[in-house]
């Protein structure tokens, strides 16, 4: 059939583990598994799009596609933010449920429909830290008055705790933590954040991920583009993308465990754990942000409340199966 040539701009370099090198990976196997017929050329962050700009780009077609996240585009929607991670949320199980079973993903694509846009899924990564500290932080008080790289949900939680917060793309945060723009930064987990050096400049790293317990990005896509394709390539690209769902979180809950103590051992990181006391307050925190956007923003309730319901339809399976003893140690 006739070949099909799209660029695809990447919101992350193709080195980063995980975020840039499952693009990598997926464009290669839509290349083997069409024959050649179907290429979804991978373009650098920058060199056709800036980082955190794929929603403009893609929705005028001046690129076909883009390896992004939906929680780059809250400052058009901030409900986007649900459809890549929310704060003291689900495991990967229920939270893919929602997304591709329970209508969440349907939700998120009502929304890009208005632009010209349709998107899929194209990795999930296991939990991240919650922050790269210069100095050991005692509790959520000392956190006050910091400038501190954050994204999605989590950032307006950092925000109600008094801290200073700014989103920057991957290539952004170490030449801003280094030169003093940033006091301190949270960004993935530590096979990523070894690679962007963190370690080098902060030596207290956080645990655990509350803000992301598990992270979904997307392939972005121009709706016109992706209608013009044929059956047989939109099942190759829906087929290599679930591939790379589970492809991609698997490779992170396999690595990262040597990665910490890597970090640990040999770059001397103290690898540092928030209190019980702090967490129900970050938790606090999360539940007045969603109260309060969703009082001043329609399609933010319409997302949450579809968000909320499906977790406590889902709690009873949930809990039933909940183990509360450890047998083994």
């Amino acid at each position: 059939q006739k070949k099909v040539q799209w660029k695809m701009a990447s919101a992350f370099g193709s080195k980063l583990p995980h975020l840039g090198t499952s693009a990598v990976r997926f464009a290669d196997n839509v290349k083997v598994i069409s024959g050649g017929s179907l290429e979804l050329k991978f373009f650098e962050p920058g060199a056709l799009v800036p980082a955190l700009e794929c929603f403009d780009a893609v929705s005028r077609g001046s690129v076909e596609s883009c390896w992004t996240t939906p929680g780059y585009h809250t400052g058009k929607y901030p409900a986007l933010a649900f459809f890549t991670t929310v704060p003291f949320g689900p495991q990967v199980g229920e939270f893919l449920a929602w997304k591709w079973f329970g209508g969440g993903n349907e939700l998120r694509n009502e929304i890009y429909a208005k632009h010209n846009l349709i998107a899929f899924d194209c990795f999930s990564i296991g939990p991240e830290t919650s922050g790269w500290f210069r100095k050991e932080v005692k509790n959520v008080a000392e956190l006050k008055g910091i400038k501190m790289r954050f994204f999605g949900l989590g950032a307006q939680v950092m925000q109600k705790l008094g801290v200073n917060t700014q989103l920057l793309a991957a290539a952004d945060i170490y030449p801003a933590l280094e030169r003093g723009v940033i006091d301190a930064t949270e960004f993935s987990m530590p096979t990523m954040d070894i690679a962007l050096g963190f370690h080098q400049i902060a030596k207290n790293n956080y645990y655990p991920g509350w803000h992301q317990q598990v992270s979904v990005s997307e392939l972005l896509m121009n709706k016109a583009e992706w209608e013009k394709l044929s059956e047989q390539h939109k099942r190759i690209i829906q087929v290599a993308l679930n591939d790379s769902v589970i492809h991609t979180y698997v490779e992170t809950e396999a690595k990262n465990p040597p990665v910490m103590l890597e970090m640990k051992e040999k770059h001397k990181v103290n690898n540092r754990r928030w209190s019980d006391d702090d967490l129900r307050i970050f938790e606090k925190a999360w539940l007045q942000v969603l109260a309060e956007e969703s009082a001043k923003d329609a399609t933010f309730k319409k997302v949450a409340d579809h968000y909320l319901n499906w977790r406590q339809t889902y709690k009873i399976w949930g809990d039933a199966q909940e183990l509360k003893t450890t047998y083994q140690k």
